[in-house]
């Protein structure tokens, strides 16, 4: 048996003695490859499904505007409008009340259609910062579920 002094475990008969080879520490070691965190959210890649805004619950439309805000589809304006709660009433363009009140964060509604209204009824009053966060809107919930807004 032969035993070598530190100096000589550089010399190139230690590298090259195939002992020492065997007995390496690193080829011990595995690297361990985890599987990837889970995405907080995600944009759905369907580029002909996208959500259906004439039946989709206020939990969830504020979900679809927070991942267009995040991918830079809407501006914060739009997306805060979106965001806010509905009112307890609203008025149609023909000027009769609609009861909302019984619209919650679990109930499906027709969101399209009710922005939609709102939008007929600002530009019909004048107001500019409304009418263009409202088309806004619609573009968003209208983009031919694609989540691509029209301008």
């Amino acid at each position: 048996m032969e035993i070598f002094s530190v100096r000589s475990s550089q010399s190139l008969l230690f590298k090259n003695n195939p002992n020492n080879a065997k007995s390496s520490k690193t080829s011990d070691i595995q690297i361990e490859t985890r599987a990837p965190a889970p995405a907080s959210f995600q944009i759905e890649d369907d580029v002909g499904e996208g959500p259906d805004f004439t039946a989709v619950s206020p939990g969830e439309l504020r979900n679809y505007a927070r991942q267009g805000f995040d991918s830079g589809l809407i501006d914060q304006n739009t997306y805060a409008a979106i965001s806010e709660p509905l009112p307890m009433h609203a008025i149609d363009p023909l000027g009769n009340i609609i009861d909302l009140s019984s619209v919650t964060d679990g109930t499906s509604f027709n969101f399209l259609d009710y922005y939609q209204n709102q939008l007929q009824i600002a530009m019909s009053i004048g107001d500019p910062n409304e009418v263009q966060t409202l088309k806004s809107i619609v573009n968003f919930l209208d983009a031919d579920r694609t989540m691509m807004p029209k301008f």
